[in-house]
């Protein structure tokens, strides 16, 4: 038996961020795949639950008159993976989103939970970081957008308050016009299990030449990471072989990773260089294609 003291299910926005002003002790849920493992565990207790799954207007993925990519915070990962807005624009994001558990938990499981969850190992997170997505956080008295490279502030620990609800990841149209990139995630075991390692690369050539590039990872560092380093590096030098090793050499340096029982500091340095240049060479045949 769950050990939950009250909770509340509001049908709109309104009343769930009135629900949280009064109630800051609140712990939302709505697709309950993170909340429900730890109460089960007896992780937390006696806890209150303000779900906002029957709130429509926080689901779907739309096109915005500027072109700018919305996607609510309570979309599944199913939904993501299968819709044509993401597979045509952004199709990194539905790669992150397929490999993130089995089918019964993308069915349910949500982006803005994955995002407010913290975990260094999100699967959403390195794709998100790449395509500089912003997330839209409401109260019942104010809004605030902030870049999700702000949002991430430690292991488990995020920019809201209390009173604040996610409710938008909105991703610019600059931001995903003309980028190939991929996602690849790395775990010991083929599927349904945690991520050892995230990568992400996403970026746009002017003939021979990178124009943009953007390397993230997860579970690199205490939070998810943009590889500085790799990228300053990258703008305007010739794509070959040289500056793909070059690449991949500085997104090393630019990870902090620890050891642990998943696999050591040395091994997940390793399968960065590893997989950087796989993304890159592999994209870069697919673009040399089209």
């Amino acid at each position: 038996m769950f050990d939950i003291n009250k909770i509340k299910e509001p049908e709109s926005l309104n009343e769930a961020l009135i629900e949280l002003n009064n109630n800051p002790d609140f712990k939302i849920i709505c697709g309950g795949t993170d909340v429900l493992i730890k109460l089960h565990h007896g992780k937390i207790s006696n806890i209150n639950l303000l779900s906002i799954k029957k709130i429509n207007q926080l689901r779907g993925i739309n096109i915005l008159d500027d072109k700018t990519i919305s996607i609510g915070a309570a979309t599944t990962f199913s939904d993501i993976f299968r819709n044509k807005i993401i597979n045509d624009y952004i199709p990194i994001l539905s790669e992150a989103a397929v490999s993130m558990g089995g089918p019964q938990i993308r069915n349910v499981a949500t982006l803005g939970g994955n995002i407010c969850n913290g975990a260094v190992s999100a699967d959403s997170a390195p794709a998100l970081l790449v395509l500089n997505a912003k997330i839209k956080i409401k109260s019942l008295t104010s809004e605030r957008v902030i870049k999700i490279s702000d949002f991430y502030e430690g292991p488990g620990k995020v920019n809201i308050k209390n009173n604040e609800l996610l409710t938008e990841i909105l991703i610019e149209k600059n931001d995903y016009l003309n980028k190939i990139g991929k996602y690849i995630k790395f775990s010991n075991r083929k599927a349904l299990d945690i991520s050892l390692l995230g990568v992400a690369v996403l970026y746009e050539r002017n003939e021979r030449v990178f124009k943009d590039l953007r390397i993230a990872l997860g579970v690199a560092a205490p939070t998810p990471i943009r590889c500085k380093n790799a990228e300053s590096y990258a703008i305007g030098q010739i794509v070959c072989d040289e500056t793909v090793n070059k690449i991949a050499q500085l997104a090393m340096t630019d990870a902090n990773p620890r050891n642990s029982w998943r696999g050591s500091k040395d091994y997940r340095l390793h399968l960065i260089n590893i997989l950087v240049k796989r993304i890159l060479n592999s994209t870069v045949i697919r673009s040399e294609i089209k």
